[in-house]
């Protein structure tokens, strides 16, 4: 059913499957086969929950071999499997043999293994979003997923993860960047990062950073790159502030920040040094590099 999935299902299947067999023993593959074939038509919701639960048991969770670190979707976006064990991986291929053509049975089973879900099977689960069927179904879990406290979860549906950008409204998407702060996440890992970037973000954004100078900590670099495309009269003194810090990887998010900015003082700003322009300019200086810093 091509509008249920909004990618080639069994292309993707058939991948998924390939990197699976790769990192596999035989007698796990002939297990995973039986239970597929064992699933009836019509599907066994019973059978499909023991096996999504029973996975690690019977395949087991070792980190993949796999020589990739993602998977292409459709229109130029990437399913990313960098870091996954192999029991996490055949759960979210496992999800894919659920039959959608009913959408309100298929959300059921979905919610239904949410809900009874552990710390593991949910991680798989939230890592799943941009693959299930019927995807507008799935925002408000994914809002359940970012007030989740449990880290495994958070770095699931924060990082790597295109659901999320393409998804969640602008209230809901702000408060996940912000809880990756507040959580101390690769902010440079939340997929979909500068096309959300949004006024109101720059604004909370700011705020968290003089709450963070008033109690004399530090404010993390990659903040000011959600704020660059917003700089303005009222927050270009930040700006001005980190441009002069003694630390070095401050001040090149200062010039990034400007470097992303149409505010004709922050542009001035940048030109007060050749060098770090030039370094923009050349892509030898990126937010990335400036992450890769900070790691």
């Amino acid at each position: 059913m091509e509008h249920a999935y909004h990618y080639d299902r069994n292309k993707f299947d058939a991948l998924l499957y390939g990197i699976i067999e790769q990192n596999s023993t035989e007698q796990a593959l002939n297990w995973l086969q039986q239970q597929k074939e064992k699933l009836g038509d019509p599907v066994s919701v019973q059978r499909f929950n023991l096996t999504f639960t029973a996975i690690p048991r019977f395949m087991g969770k070792h980190p993949l071999k796999s020589g990739t670190s993602y998977i292409e979707l459709s229109d130029n976006t990437r399913f990313f499997i960098q870091g996954f064990t192999l029991d996490k991986l055949v759960r979210i291929w496992w999800l894919l043999q659920f039959p959608v053509a009913d959408k309100d049975a298929y959300i059921k089973v979905i919610e239904g293994l949410f809900d009874a879900a552990d710390m593991n099977e949910q991680a798989a689960l939230y890592a799943a979003l941009p693959l299930l069927a019927w995807p507008e179904a799935w925002v408000f879990r994914t809002t359940e997923g970012v007030r989740s406290n449990i880290g495994p979860v958070q770095e699931a549906v924060m990082l790597y993860n295109i659901y999320p950008a393409r998804n969640l409204e602008e209230a809901a998407w702000n408060q996940l960047v912000m809880k990756a702060f507040f959580t101390d996440k690769p902010i440079h890992l939340i997929a979909g990062l500068d096309g959300r970037a949004n006024a109101k973000l720059a604004a909370t954004l700011v705020d968290y950073a003089h709450e963070r100078w008033a109690a004399g900590r530090k404010v993390h670099p990659m903040l000011w790159r959600l704020v660059g495309p917003f700089i303005d009269a009222d927050n270009f003194p930040d700006i001005q502030r980190i441009w002069h810090s003694e630390v070095n990887v401050e001040k090149e998010a200062a010039a990034l920040a400007c470097a992303s900015s149409t505010y004709a003082p922050a542009r001035h700003l940048l030109e007060q040094s050749a060098n770090l322009r030039d370094e923009i300019s050349s892509q030898r200086l990126t937010w990335d590099t400036i992450a890769a810093r900070i790691a």
